[in-house]
Order: structure tokens, then C-alpha cells, then sequence
């Protein structure tokens, strides 16, 4: 089978988010301008450096209460941080909560049922109990093609890693499972990982 995109594909579901997967997720928290904590998951989200660390996350499609895109990216761009939150597989069911599409002004640690702690060196909320977490600073946001498609850049200021999920001098991602979206309404979890050691290791 072949198809372009702009021509359609014939099935019954768009198989472009099944093709590019397992994708991490990317909690991301951000804070209004009037002090509200907002929380939602993003599956276009990654890391992208080293030195500095840096992350990424894209935001789609538009939201009718609220111009140019999602709350997180207009969060983002009144405050100028965020926080990046790992999602575990015991927090699945309050990871989709935070997918509801809520008006602007809602606490989605509120409607999850979670808990909101301080960040250390940005002013945001992250998730209490979450495996690890990385607050940043926005360094860019890059505006795409189609409707409010925008890609939120941001320099690691901060990490936190849960002390029960250090194994040995590394952080094991086995000890929590870490969640990663599929296709469709799809999702995965990590359970076993093998090395690979580099041809010129």
C-alpha cells in the first residue's frame, strides 16, 4: 500500500501515529499567569541534547476557549517554563484524565485526583509521586504547518528522580514502567530492556 497524505489513506483509522510509535509522553505542567496548575499528556515529545539537556514537545490542533493552540503552549508563553513529568503505568488512568479537554481556567491535578508539589528552580507545579521529572525553560517554540500545530523547545533546569527507581547508579526504568503511546487509542508499557554495546565501544 501507498498513499499521500493529502489524497487520504482508505482505511478506517489514520495509521501515521501507529507507524511512529512506541513515543514516550511527555506530562507536561505548567502554571497560568493567574496561578492555575495545568497538566495534560503529549505523545509528540522527546529529548533532542546533552549539553545543555533539552527537550521537546509538540502541541496540535486548535482549542476553542483558547487562542493559538493548547493551554499548555499558552501557558508557556505567558510564564516561560514548564515541567516534563514521567509517566509510570500505575498512573495511566490519571494520565488519561488529564487528556479531558477542560476550559481554560481548570486544575487538571485537581480533576486527576493528583498532587501538585513545588518545582526547585522554576515557578510550576509537578506531579507528586511521578518516577522523575525535568523543569525547564522555554528556549523556543516553532510554529508548523496547519492549524496550530506549534513545537515547544526548552533547556532541563531541574531533575528529579524518584530514590526507589535508582538501581545500582542508574535510574531503572523497569522499576516503574514507563508508559509510551501507540497508535489509535493505543498504548504500551516498558517491562524489559537488553544492551547493545556500540561497534566502536
Amino acid at each position: 500500500m501507498f498513499y499521500r497524505p493529502e489524497d487520504g489513506h482508505g482505511l478506517p483509522h489514520n495509521p501515521f501515529n501507529a507507524i511512529v510509535t512506541p513515543r514516550p509522553i511527555g506530562w507536561i505542567s505548567t502554571r497560568s499567569p493567574d496561578g492555575v496548575n495545568n497538566l495534560a499528556p503529549y505523545s509528540f515529545f522527546n529529548a533532542v541534547a546533552y549539553t545543555p539537556p533539552q527537550v521537546m514537545f509538540a502541541s496540535t490542533g486548535a482549542k476553542q476557549d483558547q487562542d493559538g493552540g493548547k493551554d499548555s503552549v499558552a501557558n508557556i508563553e505567558a510564564t516561560g517554563v514548564f515541567c516534563v513529568n514521567v509517566v509510570a503505568h500505575a498512573h495511566r488512568d490519571a494520565m488519561n484524565a488529564t487528556s479531558a479537554v477542560l476550559p481554560k481556567h481548570s486544575d487538571e491535578f485537581e480533576h486527576a485526583g493528583l498532587t501538585p508539589i513545588e518545582c526547585e528552580t522554576i515557578p510550576c507545579a509537578r506531579v507528586q509521586g511521578a518516577p522523575a521529572a525535568l523543569e525547564c525553560k522555554l528556549t523556543k517554540i516553532v510554529n508548523l504547518p496547519g492549524e496550530a500545530n506549534r513545537v515547544v523547545f526548552g533547556e532541563v533546569t531541574g531533575v528529579h528522580l524518584h530514590d526507589d527507581h535508582l538501581r545500582d547508579g542508574k535510574f531503572d526504568v523497569t522499576t516503574f514502567n514507563p508508559l509510551a503511546r501507540m497508535g489509535y487509542r493505543d498504548y504500551s508499557v516498558v517491562t524489559d530492556v537488553f544492551s547493545l554495546a556500540r561497534p566502536d565501544d
